[in-house]
């Protein structure tokens, strides 16, 4: 890549500094877990030598930020090889922002925490450390991990980023609203079946039947399964754009038409608006559930995305741990390893019990702890049974720059003021037609178009 198509996309990277992009999966601002994980620290890392002091940034806020605290604390008292030191940025937008300007005055840390939307353009950059080998030299075997999460940050044949915090989409309802309308205990199975027959039942009971909303990043991703639930795409995995055509289009309407029919409100927090029964159902990140349960004032029930005419469509979501291509020091390039590997490993039933985030590792999701946690609470398996039905995202959303706020923007005109869903997603297609020039020429310098 060429030094001005690097500075290019750094620019780029922090003029959003203006636009609050967080992450579709970043976590609920709660005070209390829904069940405490293991108390014990682990058993202790392999002894490498003298302690080695590096620094992970993090992003999270409220309650799963203290988790993610607590993560920290239990490897360093774990161990005494690494001393971690945690910067929490509390949103990925905000990390972002912040590692660009840090990779540009030469001080980035160690390890960091990038969300589907922003691990890219950092990627791009080659502002990310290859992990191949310091898995290898860290006995990290890459079919531990989920097969969905782990390929997703694969390119050029090199793992650039580990899974962590990931997630899918599911539909939250309020189960006493349900029981009250005479409604069986379970998602729609479709959208027509909720829109003829649920959302009729549970109008009378709440100012909205569904909520809509929550930030463009946000709607950007929930309504990837919508779309392609009606048999559409918002483009192709070569930055080919598709959200103008008919199936796309149908979709957006299907938003647009649940305003008008006054079964859906838009809102501006639609996850609190959901707590306090505003909403009596809307779609969210699993990484909302430990704060539903502990907030709402009602029984809360999860499902899968309803279907639509072309089937059943869920996308993948979330976030994992990077390693600076600063971080040349080879010491430190293993300390941060460990911890990578830790976090995304050894711990990833703690970091799973008390936030609603999926185990990364294939043995997590299989461990005793985890079938008992299932069961005791059931809510937390409906991502991890809806995961064998989930896809990776459209390149439009996920590896365009600003093509989520692109898209979520679109659709808070169609929610929002009733345009239609044809015009609004020409433009979108306009803009994601522009923004994903400087992609296609990142890629070429690379040798990867």
């Amino acid at each position: 890549m060429t030094s001005m198509h690097r500075r290019d996309l750094l620019k780029g990277l922090g003029g959003t500094a203006a636009v609050a992009l967080i992450a579709a999966c970043s976590s609920p601002t709660t005070t209390s877990a829904p069940a405490a994980g293991p108390t014990a620290a682990p058993a202790t890392v392999a002894a490498t030598g003298s302690q080695v002091a590096i620094t992970y940034w993090g992003a999270f806020t409220g309650h799963n930020a203290d988790v993610q605290q607590q993560l920290v604390d239990r490897f360093n008292q774990a161990q005494q090889d690494v001393k971690l030191n945690l910067e929490n940025q509390n949103d990925y937008a905000t990390l972002a922002n912040k590692l660009t300007a840090a990779i540009q005055a030469k001080n980035a840390p160690e390890v960091v925490l990038l969300s589907d939307v922003w691990w890219f353009k950092f990627y791009l950059n080659k502002a990310l450390q290859p992990l191949d080998d310091l898995m290898k030299a860290e006995s990290v075997n890459p079919s531990d991990y989920v097969d969905v999460f782990y390929k997703e940050t694969i390119r050029a044949g090199k793992q650039v980023v580990l899974p962590f915090a990931r997630s899918t989409p599911i539909l939250y309802y309020n189960k006493d609203a349900w029981a009250k309308a005479g409604l069986p205990d379970r998602g729609p199975n479709t959208w027509d079946e909720f829109t003829k027959d649920f959302a009729p039942k549970l109008k009378p009971l709440a100012p909205a039947a569904f909520g809509l909303g929550g930030g463009p990043t946000t709607e950007a991703w929930v309504f990837q399964g919508i779309v392609w639930a009606y048999g559409g795409v918002y483009s192709d995995p070569d930055f080919t754009i598709r959200i103008q055509e008919p199936n796309s289009v149908q979709a957006g309407e299907l938003w647009r038409s649940m305003v008008s029919a006054g079964i859906a409100q838009a809102s501006q927090d639609v996850s609190t608006d959901f707590n306090s029964a505003a909403n009596l159902a809307y779609l969210d990140s699993t990484a909302a559930l430990a704060g539903h349960e502990s907030a709402a004032k009602f029984q809360v029930g999860t499902a899968f995305l309803p279907e639509g005419p072309a089937g059943f469509g869920c996308c993948t979501g979330g976030s994992g741990m990077a390693i600076t291509a600063a971080t040349t020091d080879k010491a430190k390039q293993q300390a941060a390893m460990k911890w990578v590997a830790y976090a995304t490993g050894t711990d990833t039933v703690f970091w799973s019990q008390n936030t609603g985030y999926m185990p990364v590792r294939q043995a997590a999701l299989q461990s005793p702890e985890m079938q008992t946690f299932y069961q005791q609470h059931p809510n937390f398996k409906t991502t991890v049974d809806q995961l064998p039905k989930t896809r990776p995202q459209d390149s439009a959303r996920e590896l365009v720059p600003n093509g989520d706020n692109i898209i979520g923007m679109g659709l808070d005109r169609i929610i929002t003021s009733d345009e239609p869903a044809q015009t609004v997603f020409n433009d979108v297609a306009d803009q994601l037609n522009n923004e994903k020039q400087s992609v296609l020429r990142a890629l070429k310098d690379l040798g990867e178009s």
